[in-house]
């Protein structure tokens, strides 16, 4: 659950960024946001999840 709010932090912070400087239009964002609901409501959200994991348990596992 943290990595999930993890990431959907990041994501509010870059789109913040994008619209702050022009680069990423309010019809874009929504576009986005829309995408992401339909993409979690679908048989897909499963695999995205696992993946998503697992990428962060690489990072995670990554010793600089």
């Amino acid at each position: 659950m943290a990595v999930s709010i993890s990431v959907v932090l990041l994501l509010v912070i870059l789109a913040v960024v994008f619209l702050r400087n022009g680069a990423l239009k309010i019809s874009h964002a929504v576009v986005c946001l829309l995408l992401g609901f339909y993409l979690a409501g679908t048989s897909m959200a499963p695999t995205i999840q696992d993946g998503l994991t697992a990428t962060a348990d690489i990072v995670s596992g990554i010793r600089p």
